[in-house]
């Protein structure tokens, strides 16, 4: 008989040998990855918006609430709920379902909606929900009820599969409990706005293939339900590790890379459905992929490289090279005047450092390293005032470049970060005090000024162990001062840096701060000026492993 397994809903949309891992009682003591500092803020911040949203709700809706207390035991909240439930109390927070332990479900939804006859879910969620468009059957909140949902001229859903697999999950609960609202298959979403509610037709044929999210859910969650119960019962695993982009944030990482090393497993240098289409293909290994002809017929159709480039990545990560050149002669566009920036920011909240490495000929402004920083906690309106002095102090450097006749370039490391806290900045922030336009931002993003050494290198390089910053510049010969320096760990001195969880500023965690971001705009440099260099044409050719 199969182990009684409860699964939530965040199994449809996990990777499946997580859910084994999480459900091997074998795996009780392994060594698990930290905590991710950026994923714990960004639950902090989604806390905060719902209980934001659900004070308001309660305080603009008609009719009767039930809450139910987040810190109470979970078999305390389930009988709350499953008693406002039977009550048939208008709106119900927060509610933790009854357990659906013949379908091994469980979990809760941030808001049950009484309907007609039954229950519908709303989701509470801190991601925008909607783009300009039409199409999207919405209510304006306060309004949370069904059926005064009408098409709305302005917008159109945005694609979220995650929310309506949730949503489905929430409705086969109600449905096992006996509360679910009868003759349609409906489930809202709050976003970040917090301005409409979002109705989607779970039943309708609205993904690919004309199908619909419960039977996307169905399938999902049957699958993930089987990989539990195999893990629980110690049966033969139906899901084997594979490295997937999932991986790097999961915490049992350092338990699936040993395994994958120690068979040297393909996806080790090919990710995703490659990887998988290569095993079928009888290609399970690092060295069997390194052994084929890279001229001869591929065994498979590539998704995310190419058959020529997937073999000299494989004979790189066996001749243990971090980096190989993919062409003869590695160039990286230079200037006369040259600054290396990077951002630093603290999940969705804003970014509160910029730091700059001025380098080249005499503009008259003293060259070297210079922060633009606030420590008033995120978010705050002093990150205006930072933003506004790097925009001025690269303005100026800019403007006297232009001056005296020379060239100027910015460098950055995979500038969709910088990009990303550029324009939102200039939004955030419009018409304060030295704040530039997006219009202005927009010129600078798009002009030859602005480099993105991430490009660079993945134009010109093959990277066995990875692309990241830390990855390929010690190869130029760069080292962090700081053995802990993360992008990880920043996150976590940022919030001894500011006091945010309750102590006193640490002064100590800013100056770590600033090495840090330091040390990552003088990598930059580094690695530019040792792309520069013909000596680094001794890094192999890739046509030559």
């Amino acid at each position: 008989m199969a182990a009684e397994v409860l699964l939530d809903a965040g199994v449809v949309t996990r990777c499946r040998r997580r859910v084994h891992l999480d459900h091997d009682p074998t795996m009780r003591d392994a060594p698990l990855a930290p905590p991710d500092p950026a994923a714990e803020q960004r639950i902090a911040d989604a806390r905060e918006h719902r209980a934001r949203v659900a004070e308001w709700l309660q305080a603009e809706t008609h009719g009767s609430w039930a809450v139910i207390p987040a810190g109470l035991p979970a078999a305390e909240r389930e009988r709350l709920t499953r008693a406002a439930l039977k009550e048939e109390v208008a709106y119900i927070w927060n509610g933790l379902l009854p357990v659906d332990v013949a379908g091994g479900r469980r979990g809760g939804v941030q808001l049950l909606v009484r309907a007609s006859g039954g229950y519908v879910p709303v989701l509470v969620v801190r991601h925008r929900i909607t783009d300009p468009g039409e199409g999207a059957r919405t209510t304006v909140l306060p309004d949370v009820d069904p059926d005064r949902a009408g098409v709305d001229e302005k917008r159109k859903v945005r694609s979220h599969p995650r929310d309506q697999l949730r949503l489905a999950h929430a409705r086969r609960l109600l449905e096992a409990a006996g509360y679910a609202e009868p003759g349609r298959s409906l489930g809202g979403v709050v976003g970040l706005d917090a301005d409409v509610v979002v109705w989607h037709d779970l039943s309708a044929p609205t993904w690919p293939g004309g199908r619909s999210a419960l039977q996307e859910y169905d399938d999902r969650f049957a699958d993930r339900l089987a990989v539990a119960r195999a893990a629980a019962t110690r049966a033969e695993a139906l899901a084997k590790p594979s490295r997937i982009l999932e991986c790097k944030r999961c915490p049992w990482w350092p338990v699936c890379e040993a395994e994958l090393v120690r068979e040297r497993d393909v996806s080790l240098v090919v990710r995703g459905e490659d990887a998988v289409e290569l095993r079928n293909a009888g290609v399970s290994t690092v060295d069997k992929l390194a052994a084929l002809d890279p001229g001869a017929e591929s065994p498979i159709q590539w998704t995310g490289t190419t058959f020529v480039d997937a073999v000299a990545l494989a004979r790189a990560w066996l001749a243990d090279l971090t980096v190989v050149r993919r062409v003869e002669t590695v160039c990286v566009p230079r200037a006369d005047v040259e600054v290396d920036i990077d951002m630093e920011s603290f999940g969705d909240s804003g970014a509160y450092l910029w730091g700059c490495l001025l380098s080249g000929a005499d503009i008259g402004i003293e060259p070297g390293y210079r922060a633009f920083v606030t420590w008033d906690p995120l978010p705050t309106d002093d990150e205006a005032r930072s933003f506004a002095r790097f925009w001025a102090w690269l303005s100026e450097v800019r403007a006297r470049t232009e001056a005296a006749g020379l060239t100027f370039r910015a460098y950055c490391y995979n500038a969709l970060a910088e990009n990303r806290w550029l324009y939102a900045s200039a939004d955030r922030f419009a018409g304060m005090d030295g704040i530039p336009t997006r219009q202005q931002v927009r010129r600078f993003v798009e002009s030859d000024e602005w480099v993105d050494l991430f490009r660079s290198v993945s134009d010109q390089f093959l990277c066995s162990r990875g692309k990241g910053l830390k990855v390929v510049a010690p190869v130029a010969g760069f080292s962090w001062r700081d053995p802990e320096a993360s992008g990880e760990a920043s996150m976590r001195w940022y919030r001894d840096a500011v006091g945010m969880d309750g102590g006193a500023p640490d002064p100590a965690q800013r100056e770590r701060l600033l090495r840090y971001n330091e040390d990552d705009v003088r990598a930059t440099y580094a690695l530019r000026v040792w792309m520069s260099n013909e000596a680094m044409h001794a890094v192999p050719f890739m046509g030559e492993l």
